[in-house]
């Protein structure tokens, strides 16, 4: 008596090669689709923890007779907290996450020696050095890293145009990152316009890129999300009236925005 065994047919190496390769292409297709779904996820979450550091800074200004707060108090020790910004807006916010950009690997510096690592930066046009710091006068800002007195809110001319805030690129401060802050007079100036002038900013890590320079004159703006390496990643800009908007690199350095970088 003879008995039929039905074989199980499997795949062949060349149905296997063309499924492996369909997988291949649409994964090719839709990874970078997930990943700008992300990067704009990202960028969301990063525009909405700037509108409440904006309403962090509107109610300092409040307690504080319209004056700002330093970026940097030089005339601090070292190890006084007090010293960088981000240290007396914490009891304004309570949450320490606020102050790190979404998607970066950046931390709350807690002290003088880590505020590379943070990814919020603050203009330092409102960096404080009684001693060393340049005049409010001074016609020439070419490397000014402070000025001789506190800026003043209600002597700032057109507050919803000056930009405050900003996405920093993050890292080691011995590595020249100065995360904390960003410096409005180091980029290129607009001829007829230098309020206009915009600080130097990038969707690529410039602090990386220029790690030659003196770590005082780089101190850049990173526009991280959706960055292409081609200046179209944005960053966050808050306000010296405490409102928020995202500004694409591009847009920046063209100084297009009508954002008033250097006020003082």
């Amino acid at each position: 008596m003879f008995f039929l065994i039905e074989r199980r047919k499997g795949f062949t190496i060349v149905e296997l090669l063309v499924v492996i390769a369909i997988i291949a292409v649409l994964a090719a297709i839709l990874f970078p689709v997930f990943a700008r779904a992300k990067q704009s996820g990202l960028r969301a979450t990063a525009l909405t923890q700037a509108k409440q550091i904006g309403t962090a800074l509107t109610m300092y200004l409040n307690e504080n007779n319209d004056r700002y707060l330093p970026s940097t108090n030089y005339g601090l020790a070292d190890s006084d907290p007090a010293k960088m910004w981000q240290n007396d807006l914490i009891g304004l916010v309570k949450d320490k996450k606020i102050f790190v950009a979404p998607g970066s690997d950046g931390e709350f510096a807690e002290t003088w020696d880590d505020r590379g690592q943070m990814s919020i930066g603050y203009s330092s046009a409102t960096a404080l050095d009684k001693q060393q710091g340049c005049s409010d006068d001074k016609s020439d800002t070419t490397n000014c890293i402070a000025f001789q007195s506190v800026a003043e809110f209600d002597k700032t001319e057109n507050t919803s145009a000056v930009g405050l805030f900003a996405v920093t690129p993050n890292g080691p401060t011995a590595n020249n990152y100065r995360g904390y802050e960003f410096s409005p007079f180091n980029g290129t100036e607009i001829p007829g316009k230098p309020e206009l002038s915009p600080p130097l900013v990038s969707d690529r890590d410039l602090v990386k890129e220029m790690s030659n320079l003196p770590a005082d004159l780089i101190k850049p703006i990173y526009c991280r999300y959706m960055s292409t390496g081609k200046d179209e990643g944005f960053t966050p800009v808050i306000f010296a009236d405490g409102h928020a908007k995202d500004y694409d690199a591009k847009s920046i350095n063209d100084g297009g925005t009508g954002i008033i970088w250097r006020f003082r």
